[in-house]
C-alpha cells in the first residue's frame, strides 16, 4: 500500500506528526481518568514510534528496546489502572529513550553530506524528542523534589504534563520561560542545560542542514 510504503520511507515524519498531534490534543485530556488514560496511550504510541525511528538510524536497536520495554510497560499499566504515581518511573525511562533516539537521529542526519527528505523531517523530530525528553526529566525532578516549579496561576500545586512540556519547548527554543518558573536549584540547573542544548542544536545542526541543502541546490542549478 502506498501509505505504508511512505511510512517506511519517512519514519521521522510519522514521529514528528504524532508529537505535533499530541500538543494539539493534550489540553483536552487533562483533568479526568479517561483523559489521563488517553494521554498515556498517546505516550505509549510515541515510545513505540521512537523505537521504530531508532531502527532506521545508525543506533543500536537493542539499546532502544531495553529502554522502551519498561517505559511501555509502565505506560500500559497506567492506561489500564490509572495510576498517576507511576508517572515518575515511566518518565525516567521515557527521558532516556527519547535522548537516545534523538542522538540516533543526529547520527542519521550527520552520517553523510546528502540531505534527504526524511532527514529534513528528522530535524523536526529530533527537536521534539529533545523537548519531550526534558519534559520527562522535569517530571522526574518534580516527583523527587516537589514544588520544583511554580507558576503565576496555582503556584502551590504540582505542574501538569502540559505545563512542563510548555516549559521545555519554550526553553529549548530560547523564547523565554513565560509563567512556568523553576524555583529549586536542581530544576534551574536542568533548565540551564536545556537552554545550552537548544542553542547548540540550532547553531550546529540546523545551520549545517541549511548549508548542505543550499549547496545541493547550487549544484543542481549549474
Amino acid at each position: 500500500m502506498s501509505w505504508l510504503r511512505a511510512a517506511r520511507e519517512h519514519p521521522s515524519a510519522i514521529l514528528f506528526a504524532v508529537q505535533i498531534l499530541e500538543i494539539m490534543v493534550y489540553p483536552a485530556l487533562e483533568g479526568s481518568g479517561i483523559g489521563r488514560a488517553t494521554f498515556n496511550a498517546l505516550g505509549l504510541a510515541v515510545v513505540l514510534l521512537a523505537l521504530w525511528s531508532v531502527r532506521y538510524s545508525p543506533g543500536l536497536t537493542w539499546v532502544g528496546v531495553l529502554l522502551a520495554l519498561p517505559a511501555a510497560s509502565l505506560l500500559l499499566v497506567q492506561v489500564v489502572f490509572d495510576l498517576p504515581v507511576l508517572s515518575g518511573w515511566s518518565s525516567s525511562f521515557e527521558a532516556l529513550l527519547y535522548l537516545y533516539a534523538a542522538g540516533c537521529m543526529l547520527a542519521y542526519i550527520l552520517a553523510d553530506h546528502v540531505i534527504t527528505r526524511d532527514e529534513l523531517w528528522a530535524v523536526g523530530a529530533t527537536f521534539t524528542l529533545l523537548a519531550w525528553a526534558f519534559a520527562h526529566i522535569f517530571t522526574v525532578c518534580q516527583a523527587l523534589q516537589p514544588m520544583s516549579f511554580t507558576a503565576a496561576v496555582t503556584p502551590d500545586q504540582p505542574r501538569s504534563w502540559v505545563e512542563l512540556l510548555f516549559l521545555s519547548v519554550t526553553t529549548l527554543t530560547s523564547t523565554g520561560l513565560s509563567d512556568i518558573v523553576p524555583i529549586r536549584p536542581v530544576a534551574r540547573a536542568i533548565v540551564m542545560i536545556e537552554q545550552i542544548v537548544g542553542l547548540g542544536y540550532v547553531v550546529m545542526l540546523v545551520s549545517r542542514v541549511v548549508g548542505l541543502t543550499v549547496a545541493r541546490t547550487d549544484k543542481t542549478d549549474e
